[in-house]
Parts: structure tokens; C-alpha cells; sequence
């Protein structure tokens, strides 16, 4: 497949209460939430966005993710990881050229290491953290995903690498989103024949963090988190964007599902 296309797909659900997803809302109310991840074809191979949930959870959550579960607990069916879903549309895994990270929480490090030629690109400070994180954050790295042996890694540094182009095409940019995590990124795509794509994974969780009516119900920083979306939003309105939020239960029915596509 060499035709550059966006795949959006979704690996399972996480269950929580709203005040997880939106700072102080909700008095205690349960939530779903959906978890995304993306493929991007492209002629000179193919990248995957974060993967979402590990596949070790749709058989073993807490075996793999441990206490965490008491506030996030993941639903996903065994045959719906991100390396079969892949398949299923007729890629092989070994045509994927790079694993691009959003952060590396644990409900987006589902592509890392199960794909045999991926470069894995990642903010620097985002890597350095997810290996020392504050106490508050511990629970959110799940340090077996991501710290596996003979993965290549490409590291971006902030400020100093923002924008940075990954194909060299205009295709998929980076854009250096702090808050939610030190080293969060989103991306913007841009296709041959549909408007610009601004993917804001967890910039923005939903819909009202994106129109400051929210915080999200977790942060490393709210002055960057809030200023990220601020970035965002002047990104958005510059190039006519498409936003799609990171874990919205009601925006995500709104778009494209694999196997359709933005093309």
C-alpha cells in the first residue's frame, strides 16, 4: 500500500470516573472513554501512532499494569492489539517505519517494540521521565513496554525540534504539546485530498478541555497544559483543522473508523 492515507482505529476502553478525564467534574460518576491510536501509510513506509492499550491486558490487566487498574481499568478483546488490527488491513508489520510516541503513558504504548523495523521517535524528555517519574505519575508508566532491548529511538528535543517533519513531506508534523505529560506531543497531518488532521491525543482528552471549559482530571503541569491547547488552537485556525481530541467518548463516534479512511 503506497497511497497516504489516515487509518484511525481503537484499541479497547478504559473505565474510570469522570473526574479522571475532567479535573473536579462529575461528584463520582462513572465514564468510558475510548483509546485510539492511528496508521498513517505513506510511500516510504508506514508509521504508527502510540498503539494504544498493550495487548497483555485484554488477558491479564492487572498482571500487566498492576494497581493502576483500581482507577483505570481496560477493556479490550484479545484479537483487537494494535499488531493484528494492523494486519487486518493488510499491512505487514514489517513495513511500518516508525512508531511515533505521544507520550508514554500506559494507554499508548501499545505499538512499542511489536514492530520489527519501527524507528520509535519520542520527545527526549518525555523517555528521561517515564524512567524516573514524580510519585504521583509512577502508575501511569508501565516501564516493561517501553524499556525493552534492541529498540531504536529517535529523540526530538522540545522547543528546539517543534514542528519537526517526519517524512521530510509535510505529511505528519510534530508539535511539542507539554501538560498532560513533560514530553507530550501532537501531530498534524496534512493529505492529498482532505483538510488538515490536527490529532491532539492528550493535549486535549475531550471536546471541553479543547474549548477551555475543562482541565484534564490528570496533568504534570496546568500552566503548560493549558498553553498547549492555546498552541493548538492557533495551529487549528491557521490551517483550517480537523481536531480530533484523545479520549472524548462522544467526538470519537464522529470520524472515520478503519478500514475507512482520510485520504
Amino acid at each position: 500500500m503506497t497511497d497516504i492515507r489516515l487509518y484511525m482505529l481503537q484499541s479497547g476502553t478504559l473505565k474510570c470516573k469522570v473526574h479522571n478525564i475532567k479535573m473536579n467534574e462529575g461528584n463520582g460518576a462513572d465514564y468510558e472513554i475510548p483509546v485510539p491510536f492511528y496508521l498513517i501509510t505513506h510511500p516510504d513506509g508506514h508509521t504508527i501512532i502510540d498503539g494504544g492499550n498493550a495487548v497483555e491486558v485484554a488477558t491479564d490487566p492487572r498482571g500487566h499494569w498492576g494497581g493502576i487498574c483500581d482507577v483505570y481499568w481496560p477493556v479490550l478483546d484479545p484479537k483487537m492489539g494494535c499488531v493484528d488490527q494492523v494486519k487486518a488491513l493488510g499491512i505487514d508489520p514489517a513495513d511500518v517505519k516508525y512508531c511515533l510516541q505521544s507520550h508514554l503513558h500506559l494507554d499508548h504504548t501499545g505499538a512499542v517494540g511489536r514492530f520489527p523495523n519501527a524507528t520509535h521517535i519520542v520527545q527526549r524528555a518525555e523517555y528521561e521521565y517515564a524512567f524516573t517519574p514524580d510519585w504521583y505519575a509512577k502508575g501511569g508508566y508501565i516501564r516493561k513496554d517501553f524499556d525493552r532491548e534492541g529498540l531504536k529511538w529517535e529523540f526530538l528535543n522540545g522547543v528546539h525540534d517543534d514542528f519537526y517533519d517526519v517524512y521530510g513531506d509535510g505529511t505528519l508534523t510534530t508539535i511539542f504539546t507539554p501538560g498532560h505529560a513533560p514530553g507530550h506531543q501532537s501531530f498534524l497531518v496534512r493529505l492529498p485530498n482532505s483538510k488538515p488532521i490536527i490529532l491532539a491525543v492528550d493535549a486535549a482528552y475531550t471536546t471541553d478541555h479543547w474549548e477551555e471549559r475543562s482541565l484534564p482530571g490528570f496533568l504534570s503541569s496546568t500552566v503548560d497544559s493549558v498553553r498547549s491547547v492555546q498552541k493548538l488552537r492557533t495551529v487549528a485556525e491557521k490551517t483550517g483543522a480537523m481536531v480530533v481530541t484523545g479520549h472524548d467518548p462522544d467526538a470519537w463516534g464522529s470520524f472515520k473508523k478503519a478500514p475507512d479512511f482520510y485520504a
